[in-house]
């Protein structure tokens, strides 16, 4: 298994909003995580760094390894991350009202946990093909839910960017979970949707599939986004399972 990531600012924004990182706890049990902050001045990348380092860091410090308890841990550490990062900015003013958008993928010897809040989203190529396992939590995407616009329409909407859950907010936020049965030579992509706004998904596969080295697949991803006008920041995580055990059955 290898595993690369990379940030970018992109070509429209002053400064990176996004933080992404690798961390492993004491099973051995391998998480990558991708975070989207939002809020003026440094607030967005507080909120995401805070989201990503403090995560990253309690994981380190346990030995779990079962699906039920990896899953139960990641929906109570990011809520836990959600109202450090709701007080942290009701305590500065100058950081009020700052979130971030968060992505996990949690590495189990046969399966693949994502736990996800906001619109960065996880994906999985297999066989030739590229599947979404991530489902945005925007406006957009529920209208697009709704039958009220087209998925093509949603490229173009003007509300595209205005989230409906996010890390940082008042209460209790709703973390989804989802799980799929890993193969060996599967790729995991977590990613900002400064990539997935950019680049369609057979974009992103046919990167994925070149014969090159994974350094310069996630390399290619952000070079490619930006050549398609790079209007946000964009962050890169991509996993190589080859190698890694088979588990359950064909799909």
């Amino acid at each position: 298994m290898q595993i690369k990531y990379q940030t970018n600012v992109g070509r429209r924004r002053k400064n990176n909003q996004d933080t992404v990182g690798v961390y492993e706890n004491q099973a051995g049990i391998v998480i990558g995580i991708v975070a989207d902050g939002m809020g003026g001045h440094q607030a967005g990348d507080t909120a995401s760094q805070l989201a990503v380092t403090g995560l990253g860091s309690s994981w380190e410090k346990t030995a779990l390894e079962t699906q039920e308890d990896v899953a139960r841990w990641l929906i109570s550490d990011i809520q836990k991350k959600n109202k450090e990062i709701f007080e942290e900015g009701n305590n500065n003013p100058e950081k009020f009202g700052m979130g971030t958008t968060i992505v996990v993928a949690a590495l189990l010897e046969e399966e693949l946990l994502i736990a996800h809040v906001g619109d960065s989203r996880g994906y999985i190529v297999r066989k030739g093909l590229i599947k979404q396992l991530t489902s945005d939590h925007s406006l957009v995407n529920e209208l697009v839910k709704t039958g009220e616009i087209t998925s093509a329409m949603a490229q173009r909407h003007p509300k595209k960017n205005v989230l409906l859950r996010s890390v940082g907010v008042p209460g209790e936020v709703e973390v989804d979970i989802s799980m799929v049965t890993t193969k060996p030579n599967d790729y995991v992509l977590l990613c900002s949707d400064g990539l997935s706004n950019m680049l369609s998904d057979d974009e992103m596969k046919q990167i994925i599939l070149q014969e090159v080295s994974l350094e310069e697949k996630v390399r290619q991803l952000i070079d490619s986004a930006n050549e398609a006008g790079g209007n946000d920041n964009i962050t890169v995580l991509l996993i190589d399972l080859e190698g890694r055990q088979a588990g359950g059955e064909e799909e």
